[in-house]
């Protein structure tokens, strides 16, 4: 009977990933088993599994990995690190895989490893991003790693979400995050994107593709990931 649930819940999870071009749900828990591959700023690559993950706020302060090379724990704080690539547990990694397999090879951002993306493996990047009046480097987690060679996306730790739908305390699909990161090619700041604002900013937001606005007059939340596709297929560069 447990067998046949969990069966149950996989192909649902599958279906409600597949249907459409979408943002990837954000992960909060990471395997401590998977190997982990992180790039420091001076370009020093380091791989190993991950120990501790330091979170405050939502934010990334230091990461713990063993070092597969030396067997020893390595401490690195957040704003040393300039990407990374960890393998969510669970469920989270099942949904991340399934995602990945719609149109990944049509907008493949080829700056990514393709093959941890289609593992499963959550991509962070080192970004500036503006917090009210000031702006921070921070390490964020990337939503659209198959279609961002133009326009990033990344989670916001602190955003609020719709109603979602799940299975024994499993979170398959819906929970659209209010906010979001987000950051245009040429920029070097992400900067806040809210639900309740869309609107009144989408014209000013999209200024450098007029060709989004024409096609997408009623500025709904939700197309924001059908707003991104237009940007790279008309306007990407």
């Amino acid at each position: 009977m447990l067998k046949i649930k969990f069966t149950a819940v996989l192909l649902i999870a599958f279906l409600l990933q597949v249907n459409a071009q979408e943002f990837l749900t954000p992960s909060y828990t990471f395997s401590h088993k998977k190997t982990s591959y992180v790039t420091l700023k001076d370009g020093t690559e380091k791989k190993g599994t991950l120990s501790d993950i330091d979170i405050k706020k939502g934010l990334i302060k230091k990461i713990t990995i063993v070092d597969d090379a030396t067997g020893k724990k390595l401490k690195l704080k957040a704003q040393d690190v300039s990407s990374m690539y960890l393998v969510p547990s669970g469920f989270d990694k099942l949904t991340k895989a399934t995602s990945f397999l719609k149109d990944a090879q049509k907008w493949n951002n080829d700056k990514l490893n393709q093959d941890f993306l289609s593992q499963g493996y959550v991509y962070f990047e080192n970004s500036n991003v503006k917090i009210k009046k000031k702006v921070l480097p921070m390490l964020m987690q990337l939503l659209n790693p198959d279609f961002s060679n133009h326009v990033k996306v990344y989670h916001d730790p602190m955003a609020k979400q719709t109603a979602s739908v799940g299975i024994g305390g499993v979170t398959l699909a819906g929970g659209d995050a209010k906010s979001y990161y987000v950051k245009i090619e040429g920029e070097s700041t992400a900067y806040l994107l809210t639900r309740k604002d869309y609107k009144k900013e989408f014209k000013p937001f999209w200024t450098k593709c007029p060709a989004v606005t024409e096609k997408f007059t009623d500025a709904k939340w939700t197309d924001l990931p059908k707003h991104i596709v237009e940007y790279t297929e008309t306007c990407g560069k």
